[in-house]
């Protein structure tokens, strides 16, 4: 199966990703649980290892990018804005939104921060380590 070219792949992922937190919206259901959670570290895996989390990453399915992207998408860069000038509170609608936003960003750096780090946990170490506490 030939590869995706890298901006076909990320609006693939980054529709996925909206359609499955839309999906947990509509069924009042947390993305922190089953079946979301695991769905959603699918896509993210899929994202990490498609180089398309990368700092320099065009498209940028980062934290940042996908804030963007989705921000965007679900009008809340305009409500976020308007709010701003207006010096009104944002709609109920687009607070929940915002929470939703906020709930998947946390997961996705998370996974982002655990994932930066799985080498230095489960490579062999070069010299032997000694645990804090053995050494009293």
């Amino acid at each position: 199966m030939p590869a995706k070219p890298p901006q076909t792949l990320a609006s693939d992922l980054l529709n996925r990703l909206d359609a499955l937190i839309q999906d947990a919206e509509q069924q009042t259901k947390p993305l922190e649980l089953e079946p979301y959670r695991s769905q959603l570290f699918e896509l993210f895996v899929i994202a990490e290892a498609s180089g398309l989390m990368r700092d320099d990453s065009d498209p940028d399915l980062s934290p940042e990018g996908l804030s963007r992207e989705l921000g965007s998408r679900w009008g809340l860069t305009t409500a976020a804005q308007a709010s701003q000038q207006q010096l009104n509170k944002m709609s109920p609608e687009h607070l929940s939104k915002m929470r939703l936003l906020w709930s998947f960003l946390r997961m996705w750096m998370e996974w982002q921060y655990a994932w930066s780090r799985f080498a230095e946990f489960h490579d062999p170490p070069t010299e032997p380590r000694i645990a804090a506490n053995a050494m009293d």
